[in-house]
């Protein structure tokens, strides 16, 4: 069911999550698909429609940092980045606190986690506080800004919500800190030099 960024299709996007289905949102750099990211049957199901090795670990979006600061632990280097970044298109790789949320995505000790910059998806945020946040594509092809092409590819997913063609310069900088140093795991619209400007 295709819904807009409304009060209502919100609220119909997060009855999905909380009945343990997927949903089909836009972030501020492409179409995501998600879940409740302590729903091991749902992430199941995401791995499985996006044809995507179980192997490869998904990322968890956050209404904010108070919020990710719930399952995750963020050094004094973390949070000089994070007061420049977030909401924006930065995933930081960092400790999980959450046993309960590393059980569910069969984690050891690291998460990837963003708040991202997205009107429509910090309202579904609010009330969530936690959503799977990875890419509505196939694994392998190209991501979708167009929220059409996307609709059509994903028919069959119970709640797509359409924000309208997202305006992007990229996928998400990820980021992880290694001694107080950043390695940058993939190379999006935020540079490594912007990051260490702000240490």
């Amino acid at each position: 069911m295709k819904v807009k960024c409304n009060l209502d299709g919100i609220n119909h996007a997060i009855n999905a999550i909380k009945n343990g289905n997927i949903i089909i949102f836009p972030t501020d750099t492409v179409y995501g698909i998600g879940c409740d990211p302590f729903n091991a049957d749902a992430i199941e199901k995401i791995y499985q429609i996006k044809n995507r090795q179980t192997n490869k670990f998904l990322p968890v979006l956050g209404y904010s940092k108070e919020v990710l600061s719930e399952i995750v632990e963020f050094s004094e280097e973390h949070e000089k980045i994070i007061s420049k970044f977030w909401p924006g298109p930065l995933t930081i790789i960092t400790k999980i606190t959450d046993e309960r949320i590393k059980k569910s995505l069969k984690l050891n000790d690291k998460i990837a986690v963003r708040v991202p910059k997205n009107d429509c998806t910090l309202e579904i945020l609010k009330k969530c506080k936690f959503l799977i946040g990875t890419s509505a594509n196939i694994s392998g092809q190209d991501s979708f800004v167009d929220p059409q092409k996307c609709f059509e590819q994903f028919q069959n997913i119970p709640i797509f919500v359409d924000g309208g063609k997202i305006i992007s310069s990229g996928a998400s900088t990820i980021i992880e800190l290694e001694n107080n140093e950043v390695k940058v795991i993939r190379e999006g619209e935020i540079s490594k030099q912007e990051i260490i400007e702000v240490l």
